[in-house]
């Protein structure tokens, strides 16, 4: 069962969109130098449908977006709610931050709007620094993804 432990709505973490930023905890990669250690828990909140509603009930059009911050334990989870909040509230983008290297093939991809993969290697640094292992990635209209991570490069 996904579970989350707090969420926010931030202006960074994907661009051009204010998002609803949802930490899931249980997280399985345990990158060294994570800065959310407290995500590795399995604490917090069941993450359903019914917590998605909630989220739009309370929000409304006050965001754009909703980020999956995690959810690397239960993919299938992820997409579902993807799904969900596409096929009830198709006036907002879903991205997904996994962790991972990829996508597992389980998952349905164009289910999402954003993806970023990549686990957080220190020495590399986040999506801001252009040394960054890790890449964001945004669905095009012919539902391939194009790789975004240099907008979060300050020039």
């Amino acid at each position: 069962m996904l579970k989350y432990a707090n969420s926010d709505v931030v202006f960074q973490e994907i661009p051009d969109e204010v998002t609803l930023a949802i930490n899931i905890t249980n997280c399985p990669c345990r990158c060294p130098g994570c800065h959310s250690q407290y995500l590795w828990e399995d604490i917090g909140l069941p993450l359903d449908t019914n917590a998605i509603d909630t989220f739009v009930d309370k929000y409304g059009k006050d965001i754009t977006c909703f980020a999956f911050m995690g959810g690397d334990g239960d993919p299938k989870g992820i997409n579902m709610l993807a799904q969900y909040i596409h096929e009830e509230y198709p006036e907002f983008k879903v991205a997904w931050y996994s962790g991972r290297l990829r996508i597992p093939r389980t998952v349905c991809k164009t289910d999402f709007d954003y993806i970023k993969v990549g686990p957080y290697i220190r020495h590399l640094g986040p999506l801001k620094s252009p040394t960054t292992n890790q890449r964001l990635y945004r669905k095009t209209d012919e539902n391939q993804f194009e790789d975004i991570t240099a907008v979060f490069w300050k020039k």
